[in-house]
C-alpha cells in the first residue's frame, strides 16, 4: 500500500465525516478504511482523529495533516497530468452528479465515448435535480445549470444553455399568436415550480428589457414534462433549448416571440476548491468541453 493511498484515504475520512461514510464513498469495507488510517497514524507517530463511541474530530495534528495531504495529492495529480496528460491506463472511480433531464438526454454518448477511451475507469453517475453537497456525498464533480453561488467550489463552463418560449402550432391557432410581450398575459403559461419567479423578462430586437408578470396555468418541477405539455397544445412553455430542440426541428413546437430573447444560462462542471483534483476529473472536464463545444448541437438552428 502506498503512502499516497493512505493520504487519500485519510482525506476522504476527514471530508466525509467519518470512517463509515468514507467507506461507502470509496466502495470499500469499513475495516479496510480504518486499517489504512491506523497505518498512517502509526507511520506518522501521532493520532490524527480523536474517536469516541459517539463522535470523532480531527486532532490538531490531524488538521495539519489534512492541509498538507491536500497539497501533496494535488501536486501528485499535477505531476501525472504533466507527464502523461492522456493516460489510457486511467484507473479508479469517477463519481458524477448531474441534473436528471439533461443527464438522460445528453450524457449517454459523452460517457460512452469517455469510457471507451479509458476502459479501466469505473464511472458512477447520480442523476437528480436536487442540490448535491459534493464533499459530503463524495462526488468528484457535478454538472450544474444556472448561477453558482457556492464560493467553496471551482467551476468551468462547458456549454451555453439558452431559454426560449415555445408552443404547439395547434395551440397558437386556437389561442392566437403573441405579437408583443404584453400579449403573453392572455395565454396559458407553463413554468418551473422551482424557478422562484412570477415574471418573465424578454429583450427585444432593440435590446430593451420587457418584464411581464404572469399567471401560471401549470407548474411542474420537471422541464421535460412541461415541454411535453406544450407539445400537447396546453400552453406556452419557457423551455431550455437542450430540451425542446428536437421538437422545434420536427415542427411539433414553434418559437413564440422569436424576435425577443430570454437571458441565457450556462452548463458548468463544478468541483470542490478545497481538495486536490484527480487526473480523471481533469480529463473528463476537458473531454466535455470539447464534446459539447462552444455552440452545442442543441443550440444550432
Amino acid at each position: 500500500m502506498g503512502q499516497l493511498e493512505e493520504l487519500e484515504n485519510f482525506v476522504r475520512i476527514a471530508e466525509a465525516g467519518g470512517i463509515g461514510r468514507a467507506a461507502e464513498q470509496l466502495g470499500q469495507a469499513k475495516s479496510a478504511v480504518s486499517r489504512k488510517l491506523t497505518m498512517l497514524e502509526n507511520r506518522l507517530g501521532t493520532r490524527l482523529i480523536a474517536r469516541t463511541t459517539r463522535r470523532w474530530h480531527l486532532t490538531e495534528a490531524g488538521q495539519r495533516c489534512y492541509q498538507q495531504a491536500l497539497r501533496l495529492l494535488d501536486a501528485n495529480a499535477e505531476l501525472a497530468a504533466q507527464v502523461n496528460p492522456d493516460n489510457h491506463r486511467l484507473q479508479g472511480r469517477l463519481r458524477i452528479a448531474a441534473p436528471l433531464t439533461f443527464g438522460v438526454a445528453h450524457l449517454p454518448p459523452a460517457i460512452q465515448a469517455f469510457g471507451e477511451r479509458y476502459p479501466g475507469l469505473t464511472i458512477e453517475l447520480e442523476l437528480a435535480d436536487q442540490f448535491v453537497n459534493l464533499i459530503e456525498a463524495g462526488v468528484d464533480l457535478s454538472l450544474r445549470i444556472g448561477d453558482l453561488a457556492d464560493s467553496n467550489l471551482r467551476a468551468r463552463k462547458l456549454a451555453p444553455i439558452s431559454l426560449c418560449l415555445v408552443a404547439a402550432p395547434d395551440y397558437l391557432k386556437r389561442a392566437g399568436t403573441p405579437l408583443q410581450p404584453n400579449d403573453l398575459r392572455h395565454h396559458r403559461l407553463l413554468h418551473y415550480t422551482t424557478s422562484g419567479h412570477s415574471s418573465i423578462t424578454l429583450h427585444g430586437p432593440e435590446g430593451h428589457p420587457h418584464s411581464i408578470e404572469w399567471r401560471s396555468s401549470l407548474k411542474a418541477n420537471n422541464g421535460e414534462f412541461l415541454n411535453a405539455m406544450a407539445v400537447q397544445g396546453y400552453g406556452i412553455a419557457v423551455s431550455p433549448r437542450f430540451i425542446c430542440w428536437q421538437d422545434l426541428a420536427a415542427g411539433r413546437l414553434v418559437p413564440v416571440l422569436g424576435d425577443y430573447s430570454l437571458a441565457g444560462r450556462s452548463l458548468y462542471a463544478v468541483y470542490p476548491a478545497s481538495r486536490f483534483v484527480p487526473q480523471r476529473v481533469r480529463l473528463f472536464i476537458d473531454f466535455l468541453v470539447a464534446f459539447f463545444g462552444e455552440q452545442s448541437y442543441w443550440e444550432k438552428p
